[in-house]
């Protein structure tokens, strides 16, 4: 099984560091300073789009392992086409084999009775008495003999004699039976290609079926790669994912911070102008009671929409 140091190692990547990461508490939201929120969201994007950038180069490795991972599953399952193919034709052979191993020994029982009804398979063959009349001969001619042990010899070698003609009329009175072995012969001897083939093509697809489970064997070990990665991916997702939720809240807070400060200087201008307003006031009735206004005031009456 594949362990995640091994992946970190094998495919150079970095591990997570979680002393880097940024933490965002309920009270530094709610308390913390504009400026000091401010400091922190940049803080908070920049360690998003790191770790967005990390998950990024994990995911790539993760779906180069997944296109490997295929690669192999796909030359695996060539090996299993051909390995499939390869014994149907062994199973082709075979059958022929047998029928025509099946044909040869039909044949051979025929060629068997037929020696039998040419009474061909009692006493010795032709070949053996050709052996035979001839070591007598050369007896007869290089040892030296009473009377009566080279006339046995020679009437032993004239039995001889008659015997293998007889042999050889029944031989040649049987053209059928030569071309009938010659026939089984050859029926056997075509069984044993096919037998050959045989061995051939079964060797052949042992071989696919070998390289098949190696192609398997390695497509799971790489797809245990692949995965290890995913879960290295999601791990830096999940902490991009984290950082961004805090970013977009830091964001928010902002935001009402300056909605904060906007109504508060709504607030300051509305009194500001209410003041305004009543000074202008008492500086108009001054007016009316006939005292003399300077510059200032008559543009503080003016501003008033009292002029």
């Amino acid at each position: 099984m594949v362990t995640k140091q091994e992946v970190l190692e094998e495919f150079d990547v970095s591990e997570l560091e979680t002393a880097n990461n940024v933490e965002l508490s309920d009270e530094k939201l709610e308390n913390g300073s504009k400026g000091q929120l401010i400091k922190l969201a940049g803080q908070l994007r920049d360690r998003r789009n790191e770790l967005n950038q990390m998950a990024s180069e994990r995911a790539s490795k993760r779906d180069d392992l997944n296109a490997k991972t295929r690669e192999k599953v796909d030359e695996a399952q060539k090996h299993r086409e051909k390995r499939d193919e390869l014994n149907e034709q062994v199973q082709e052979h075979k059958q022929q084999r047998n029928e025509l191993n099946a044909k040869a020994n039909e044949l051979f029982d025929q060629v068997e009775q037929m020696k039998s009804d040419l009474e061909l398979d009692d006493g010795t063959d032709i070949e053996e008495l050709e052996e035979e009349i001839e070591q007598l001969e050369f007896r007869q001619q290089t040892e030296v003999l009473s009377t009566e042990d080279e006339r046995e010899l020679i009437e032993k070698i004239e039995n001889k004699r008659k015997e293998l003609k007889q042999r050889k009329e029944k031989v040649e009175d049987s053209g059928e039976l030569e071309e009938l072995i010659d026939e089984a012969e050859s029926v056997r001897s075509d069984a044993s290609q096919h037998h050959q083939k045989v061995t051939e093509l079964a060797d052949e697809a042992q071989e696919h079926h070998n390289q098949m489970i190696e192609a398997y064997r390695a497509a799971d070990e790489i797809r245990d790669k692949a995965d290890e990665m995913h879960e290295l991916f999601v791990e830096a997702q999940e902490a991009a994912d984290r950082h961004h939720e805090d970013f977009v809240r830091v964001q928010k807070r902002l935001r009402e911070l300056d909605k904060e400060e906007e109504e508060e200087r709504k607030d300051e201008r509305a009194e500001q102008r209410e003041k305004a307003k009543e000074e202008a006031e008492e500086i108009y009735q001054q007016f009316k009671e006939g005292e003399t206004l300077d510059t200032e005031d008559l543009m503080k009456l003016q501003k008033a929409g009292l002029l």
